[in-house]
Order: structure tokens, then sequence, then C-alpha cells
């Protein structure tokens, strides 16, 4: 079956249907990844979104439900250039088209991805319209596509629970057998310590990295009350990624101060990273069209070294609105030069923009697990 994509700028972009038959009206962004779709589509960071695959080729090695880093599809649609279909195979993958049918997510193959993120990277993230509907002029939708308002996915995706973490649980078993990066660090051990993580859209990944290092994580609903969090008595607070502005996240930002003069350890990723700097009164601002892939350069000013990164977020910190009494940048983006993490004076706090847990290179920051549960047992004794 045929299908356009309409963006609001009017222009239309015609291929061919994949998992959910649906129309869609969406935030269009665009990915560099050229692998990790699963990873992706499970990430709670990409809820409400619109995801292009920059790389022409999607689906030729299958789903693996071992590789989802949530329990369920989380884009709204899924646009890529050529669709590989998976068949009898002997790895027992899923087929792609099957996957996003399952979740109600629908796709559109045999789309020039190239023009369209060129497209995106020249105009900036736009809203965007998949639809069958071929009798309508596509100028006939563009007051609906305009009207679209990206709405925080965060009360979505987030645990509607607190629930308690343990290495015994198989979903969370480690799958790494230690960072390369042994002049760095030696790979911490967490056994006894138990971490709370507030959930705003964690990926698994970043569970796994705590629980596989032998350490109790308690995750709590993105909205918990700090007071409640603390009176549990964590060793460490991590702070999730997760999707969209964090300036809609309110609730969240108010707890902030209080995780801060608590004096226990807390490490922030993305989400995390970018509230934790507007409860310490920074600003965050919107990026043209984002940061995702797994390829991103960041310098460590700290270490004078630079890693590869994963990435997924279209918000980020303005260095200028950081009060140097309160914090300092520890990393940056070495294409833009935008802020990807903080160093906060006189604290045991630090947070990164990035995904060290996400595997790009396919370790290169994830000693910053080792650093923060170093940090935590140094408190503590």
């Amino acid at each position: 079956m045929k299908a356009r994509l309409i963006l609001e700028d009017g222009q239309v972009f015609e291929g061919t249907r994949f998992g959910a038959p649906n129309d869609v009206i969406t935030e269009i962004i665009f990915t560099t990844g050229s692998t990790g779709y699963v990873e992706l589509l499970t990430d709670p960071s990409c809820a409400g979104q619109g995801v292009v695959m920059a790389s022409p080729v999607v689906g030729n090695y299958g789903v693996f439900s071992d590789q989802a880093e949530s329990a369920r599809v989380w884009p709204d649609a899924f646009i890529v250039r050529s669709l590989t279909r998976v068949e009898n195979d002997e790895r027992n993958a899923s087929d792609l088209d099957e996957y996003l049918k399952a979740n109600g997510v629908a796709g559109i193959s045999g789309v020039d991805t190239r023009l369209l993120t060129l497209t995106i990277r020249e105009k900036g993230t736009m809203r965007g319209m998949i639809t069958g509907d071929f009798d309508t002029p596509p100028e006939t939708f563009l007051e609906r596509i305009r009207a679209f308002n990206y709405v925080s996915k965060v009360p979505v995706v987030s645990t509607d629970k607190k629930m308690i973490i343990t290495k015994d649980d198989p979903v969370f078993k480690d799958r790494r057998a230690g960072s390369p990066l042994e002049s760095i660090n030696s790979r911490a051990d967490g056994t006894g310590l138990r971490i709370a993580l507030m959930d705003y859209g964690v990926k698994y990944n970043i569970i796994r990295m705590l629980v596989g290092r032998g350490c109790e994580v308690i995750t709590y609903p993105w909205d918990t009350p700090a007071e409640d969090v603390l009176a549990d008595d964590p060793d460490g607070i991590v702070l999730s990624n997760g999707p969209g502005d964090p300036k809609a996240c309110e609730p969240a930002i108010r707890q902030m101060r209080h995780f801060y003069d608590s004096g226990i350890p807390i490490f922030g990723i993305c989400l995390g990273h970018q509230l934790l700097a507007l409860g310490m009164g920074a600003d965050t601002y919107k990026l043209k069209y984002g940061h995702r892939g797994a390829n991103h350069s960041v310098k460590d000013l700290e270490l004078g070294r630079c890693f590869v990164t994963s990435q997924n977020h279209s918000f980020c910190v303005d260095e200028k609105s950081v009060d140097p009494d309160v914090a300092h940048v520890s990393h940056i983006n070495l294409n833009d030069h935008s802020v990807e993490g903080l160093i906060y004076e006189g604290k045991d706090i630090f947070t990164v923009q990035f995904h060290p847990e996400g595997s790009p290179g396919p370790m290169d920051t994830e000693f910053l697990f080792d650093r923060f549960i170093n940090t935590v047992r140094r408190r503590g004794n």
C-alpha cells in the first residue's frame, strides 16, 4: 500500500506503508546510527516522535527482544529508505515489519531519507504526517500538521510505582564483560549499595549497568517527592534519560534542590542532566535538529580525551546560564560545542548529556558508571 509523508513546509515524500496502517501526525526527527534500530525503537526518549533512519538499509538483522531498552515501542512512526524482510531466520529473529504491526507503530519505506535528513538539518525539526490518503491534496492537511504540539511524554514513559530491582532479575542481567578503559578505571563493585533511580523514561541498559555492578536499584515514578526517595536512605541517586522538553517536567524540577542539598552522590544522564541544571538555576534550549545516533564526538575536559558517544535528545543546557559557583562544564560536543556534561562544585554530583550505557564503540564511556559507584563507596567510608 502506498503512503506519503507530508511535512509542515509542504514537502511530500512518497513511499510504501509497513508496520501499522494508521495515519499519524508527529514530530519528525532523524538519527545517524547505522545499527541499533531495536534499541532506538524501544528507547522511551523517542516517545511521541517520527524517527527517520539516515542509514539506508534497515531491518536486515531482524528483531531480537533481548535488545530492547524497554517493554514496548515508543515512536509514533518509523521512516526508512530500504526495508529488509526477515523470514525463517535460523537465529529466530523477528521481522521488523511484523514487530511494528504488533506494536501499532506506523512505518513508511522507500522514502528518500538522505534528502529528508538534509531537509531537517537545514530547516530544523519539523512536524509531519504519514497518510495513505492520495485523494486529498497535501495542502489540505497542512493546517492540521502545523497545529500539532508535542506534549511531554515523561508521565507516560515513567514507571507508575516504586520497584526494587536486583541482579537476580533475569531481565536486567549484566551483558557486559567490563570496560576496556582499564587505564582509567577498574570495574567497580557496587555490592551492597542501594541506588535510587528516578525514572523519567529509563533505558533498561542503565539499570543493567547498575545491577551488573551489584547494586540494588529502586526505581521511582518521575514526580515522586524527594522526601519520599530520601526516606529510603539511598547510597546514591541516578537521574535517568527521558523524552521531550525538560521544562515541561516542573514537578521533577522542584525536587532537584532537595536532592542536591541531601549530600548524596548523584549521577544524571540526558534528561536527568537537564533537569538538575534547571533545578539549580541554569537554562535549557532546543537544538535545531537535536543529537541522535551512535557517532557523536565528545571531549572530556577533565581527562583531555575524546570519546564517541550515543545520543538521543532535542534540548541541551545553556552554558552561559550555568553559575560557576554551582557547576562547571566537564564535557563539550565537538560538533557544535554544546554542553555535554557538568560537575557540581563541592558536591559528589556529575551529569552527562550523552548515554554512557549506549555502547557506541562499544563501551567508550561506560566507565562513568564505575566512577559513580566509586564516588558512592568513598562517601560511605
